[in-house]
C-alpha cells in the first residue's frame, strides 16, 4: 500500500514549527553514511528520523516533536525517540515532562507488532506494541518516512504483515498458527487495548539537537527507560457504538479479558516458557474459550501470605505525638496516632463538614450577588459539599458557566442569551424532514445510540422513572443538542451518565445544557475516538501509585496489571457507578472545587486501591480476578473514608505527584484554540 500524499498543513502552527528542525534523512544498509554514523561501540545508525512527534494531548501547543532512530547493534536492532530540547512549545511543558516520553534502546526483541495508520488527511502514524500487550504513544511522522521506517526494520528483523489485517506488521512472528494478532480486538462493543505504564521513567534531560547523535548512539545493552504510553487501535466502521468505543461500559469485562488474554497468547507464542505463572495456567486455552473465575477458588492462596506493608504506613506510624502538625502550602495539619483509626485510613486530613447551607452562602456574596472569596468558597465545599436545595445555583459557578465576580443581575442576563442560543442549536436538529433524516446517516446513527441509552439511563430514580417520562426526553434532547453543538465529538455512551445528576439538580432544559457544555470542555477529552484522555489519565495513576506505593506498583507489574484498565470505568465517567446518586453528586461537587488539585479524582482512584491493597496482594489476585473485585465494590466504598485518604495522598505526593502527570491531562481546561476533537478516519 502506497503511503498517502502529505496535504497541505502550512496553516498548522505546529507544523510551520516542525519545518524548522530539518528535513528527515534516513540511512540505508548500503549508504556510507550509515558507516560514518557508527559508534566506537559498535552501534551503528540505520535509520534516522526528524520530526517524528508524540501528542500527549488534543492540544497542538503541547506536541512534543523529536528524532526516531533505528540502531544496529551486533545482531540486535534497537529503536529510541528522543524529544528535541529547547524546542519553542507551550510554556507549560517543560523538558521534564517531554523527558517522560523518551524511548531510549528499545530492543526489537521485545516488539510484538507496529500498526500502520494512513488517515485520508494529516499525517501517518505508527502504534510500537510491546510483547508484554503495552504499547508507546503514537508517533506522528509530520514529513513521511512510515514506508522506509518498516523497510528498514525488515532489514535487520523478522518483520511479516498480519493476514488478519494488513495494517499490523508482527515483529519475530516465527510460530503465528492462528494469526492471532492485536487487530482480532477490533470487534463490535469492544476496545482494542494494549496500555501500560512504564516502572522506570528517565529523569534525564533530553539531548539537545546537535548532541543527540552521540546521545542516541551511546550504550545499547538492551535495557530500555520507557515512557510506555497507552495505545489503542482505531474501529474500522462508522457505526457510532464502534467509532466511539465506549461501549466498554457494557462489555467491560469482556473485552478487558479478551484484550488481555490475547496480548498474553501472543507473548507466549513469542516467548516459548518464559511467562509468569498466571499465563502458565491458561497456556493451553484459546482465548476465545478463557475461563470465568470459578478456577480461582482452586487456586487460592492462603491467607497468611506476607503483603508487603504500606510505605506510608509506615513514615506516618512513625509520628504519633498528639499536637504535632505538619504545616503544607495548602494549610496546617494535625498528625494523630495511627492506633487511634483504621490502619488503613491516612493520619492527616481534615474531617469531613456538614454540608453547605443556605445562610452559610449568603456570607460570600456580596450585595450585588458576587462571590467576595471564591477560594476559600471551594475550600468550604471540598471538605463538606453543598446542600441539596442549594446545588442548583451553586454548581453553575464549579462548573464554569457563571464566573466567580459576575453580579446577579449579569447572571441573569446571561442565562436568558444562553436560553436563546439553546433554542438556536436545538432547533437545527428538530428542523430535520424524516426525508432528510434517510440521507443523513450519522444523524440517525447518533440519534439511535442516544435513544437507546436514555431509556436505560438512571430508570430506579422517581425523576427518570416511569414510562413516557418527560425527564427522559429531555435527556435525550440535551445530548442529540450537543451533538449538534459539538459535532466533532458528538455522542459517546457514558455521557447520559454525566448529564443525568446534572438535569436532576438544574430541573431546567438550558441551563442543563449549558452546565453540561462546561464539564464537557474538562471531560470531552475522554470520549475521543483515539482515547488519548483516558489514555493519559491511567498512565497518571500508574505513576502516582508507583510514588505513593511502591510495592502495590510492583504487584500489578508482575502480574500483568500495568495497563490499570481496572480503573477505566472510574475514570470515564467519574465514579459515576461506584457511589450512590447522592453520594455520587457530593463527590463530583469536591472534585469540581479543584482546591487541592485539579486531578483528585487520580488520587481518589489510588486511595480505593491503598484501601484494599492487602486484600488485592494477600489473595494474589490476578488481573481477571481484580477487575472482578474493582466492579463488585460499587456501592461499597466509604465515600467520607476515601476523601479523607485522596487529600492526605495528594499533599503527601505534593510536587512529585504534579509532575506524575501529564500537563493537558482531563480534566484541565484548554490551553488553546487547537483542535479538540480529532476524529480522524483510517484508510484501511
Amino acid at each position: 500500500m502506497q503511503e498517502a500524499e502529505l496535504h497541505d498543513l502550512s496553516d498548522d502552527a505546529d507544523y510551520a514549527a516542525s519545518q524548522l528542525q530539518g528535513s528527515a534523512s534516513f540511512f540505508r544498509s548500503g549508504s556510507s553514511k550509515r558507516s560514518s554514523s557508527s559508534e566506537s561501540d559498535g552501534a551503528e545508525i540505520v535509520y534516522s528520523k526528524d520530526n517524528v512527534t508524540i501528542h500527549p494531548t488534543q492540544y497542538a501547543s503541547e506536541r512534543i516533536s523529536g528524532r526516531l532512530r533505528l540502531i544496529k547493534q551486533g545482531s540486535s536492532l534497537f529503536m529510541t525517540w528522543i524529544p528535541y530540547k529547547g524546542q519553542r512549545s507551550n510554556p507549560r511543558l517543560s523538558e521534564k515532562d517531554k523527558s517522560l516520553y523518551t524511548i531510549r534502546a528499545v530492543p526489537f526483541t521485545d516488539v510484538r507488532s507496529i500498526r500502520r495508520h494512513t488517515p485520508t488527511l494529516g499525517w501517518q502514524y505508527i502504534i510500537v506494541v510491546l510483547s508484554s500487550g503495552l504499547a508507546f504513544p503514537p508517533l506522528y511522522f509530520y514529513n513521511g518516512g512510515v514506508r522506509e521506517f518498516l523497510a528498514t526494520i525488515k532489514q535487520h528483523a523478522f518483520l511479516v504483515r498480519s493476514a488478519d489485517d494488513a495494517n499490523v506488521f508482527l515483529v519475530n512472528d516465527f510460530q503465528d498458527p492462528l494469526q492471532r494478532t492485536l487487530s482480532s480486538l477490533e470487534l463490535p462493543m469492544a476496545v482494542s487495548v494494549a496500555n501500560g505504564p512504564s516502572t522506570s521513567v528517565s529523569d534525564s534531560e533530553p539531548p539537545s539537537n546537535e548532541n543527540q547523535e552521540k546521545a542516541d548512539g551511546g550504550n545499547f545493552d538492551g535495557r530500555s527507560a520507557t515512557s510506555q504510553y497507552n495505545g489503542r487501535h482505531r474501529p474500522k466502521i462508522h457505526d457510532p457504538a464502534r467509532d466511539l468505543s465506549i461501549q466498554v461500559l457494557e462489555k467491560f469485562s469482556l473485552v478487558t479479558k479478551f484484550a488481555r488474554d490475547t496480548t498474553s497468547q501472543l507473548f507466549r507464542e513469542s516467548h516459548g516458557d518464559g511467562f509468569g505463572s498466571n499465563d502458565r495456567r491458561h497456556h493451553n486455552q484459546s482465548p476465545l474459550d478463557y475461563p470465568h473465575k470459578e478456577s480461582s477458588d482452586e487456586q487460592k492462596v492462603p491467607d497468611e501470605i506476607p503483603v508487603p506493608s504500606d510505605p506510608l504506613e509506615k513514615t506516618r506510624c512513625r509520628k504519633q505525638y498528639h499536637g504535632e502538625e505538619a504545616v503544607t502550602n495548602v494549610g496546617t495539619f494535625e498528625l494523630i496516632d495511627c492506633k487511634e483509626f483504621d490502619k488503613l485510613a491516612l493520619v492527616w486530613g481534615k474531617p469531613r463538614q456538614p454540608p453547605l447551607g443556605s445562610e452559610e452562602w449568603a456570607t460570600f456574596l456580596d450585595s450585588e450577588g458576587r462571590i467576595m472569596d471564591s477560594k476559600a468558597l471551594r475550600k468550604r465545599i471540598f471538605y463538606g459539599g453543598i446542600e441539596h436545595s442549594l446545588r442548583k445555583e451553586v454548581w453553575t459557578f464549579l462548573l464554569g458557566y457563571h464566573a466567580y465576580d459576575s453580579t446577579s443581575a449579569e447572571r441573569e442576563y446571561l442565562v436568558s442569551i444562553k436560553k436563546s442560543e439553546y433554542e438556536t442549536v436545538k432547533q437545527q436538529w428538530q428542523s430535520i424532514s424524516p426525508e432528510q433524516a434517510k440521507k443523513f446517516t450519522k444523524f440517525r446513527e447518533r440519534k439511535g445510540l442516544i435513544e437507546k441509552d436514555v431509556v436505560r439511563t438512571d430508570r430506579s430514580l422517581s425523576f427518570y422513572d416511569g414510562d413516557d417520562n418527560s425527564n427522559v426526553y429531555l435527556l435525550r434532547d440535551i445530548l442529540l443538542t450537543y451533538s449538534f453543538y459539538n459535532f466533532d465529538l458528538g455522542y459517546c455512551q457514558g455521557m447520559s451518565d454525566l448529564l443525568s445528576p446534572i438535569l436532576f439538580v438544574m430541573e431546567d432544559e438550558a441551563e442543563s445544557f449549558w452546565c453540561f457544555v462546561a464539564l464537557m470542555e474538562r471531560l470531552g477529552p475522554n470520549f475521543n475516538r483515539d482515547q488519548n484522555g483516558m489514555h493519559t489519565q491511567l498512565f497518571a495513576i500508574s505513576k502516582l501509585v508507583e510514588l505513593l506505593d511502591s510495592p502495590l506498583h510492583n504487584y500489578f507489574k508482575q502480574n500483568d496489571c500495568l495497563n490499570y484498565f481496572f480503573c477505566f470505568r472510574w475514570v470515564l465517567i467519574q465514579f459515576k457507578r461506584e457511589f450512590e446518586y447522592e453520594k455520587t453528586m457530593k463527590l463530583w461537587e469536591v472534585l469540581w472545587t479543584h482546591y487541592l488539585s485539579e486531578h483528585l479524582h487520580l488520587y481518589v482512584c489510588v486511595a480505593i486501591l491503598k484501601r484494599y491493597r492487602n486484600k488485592i496482594m494477600g489473595e494474589q489476585m490476578d488481573f481477571d480476578t481484580l477487575l472482578k473485585f474493582i466492579n463488585e465494590l460499587s456501592g461499597q466504598i466509604d465515600l467520607d473514608a476515601t476523601l479523607r485518604d485522596a487529600e492526605a495522598l495528594c499533599i503527601c505526593a505534593g510536587e512529585n505527584g504534579a509532575a506524575s502527570i501529564p500537563p493537558g491531562t482531563p480534566p484541565s481546561l484548554p490551553i488553546d484554540s487547537g483542535l479538540l476533537y480529532p476524529q480522524q478516519d483510517d484508510v484501511l
